[in-house]
């Protein structure tokens, strides 16, 4: 489960940042969705929190 003392600010985050950890981010989901597909995670919500954390750090650049 995710750690609730490490959350970030992404809106304190620069665009240029912002986009790099976007890009960085996605690529950790799909090489864990592809890993999942073959064989099982330990902890599948993983997935979840990983695809979340995505969705607010594009929410953040685009309201930059």
């Amino acid at each position: 489960m995710a750690n609730k003392s490490n959350k970030v600010n992404y809106n304190e985050m620069s665009k240029e940042d912002l986009a790099l950890e976007i890009v960085k981010e996605k690529q950790k989901y799909y090489k864990m969705q592809f890993n999942h597909s073959v064989s099982p995670l330990a902890n599948p919500l993983e997935l979840r929190y990983i695809r979340r954390s995505i969705a607010r750090m594009l929410t953040a650049f685009a309201s930059k």
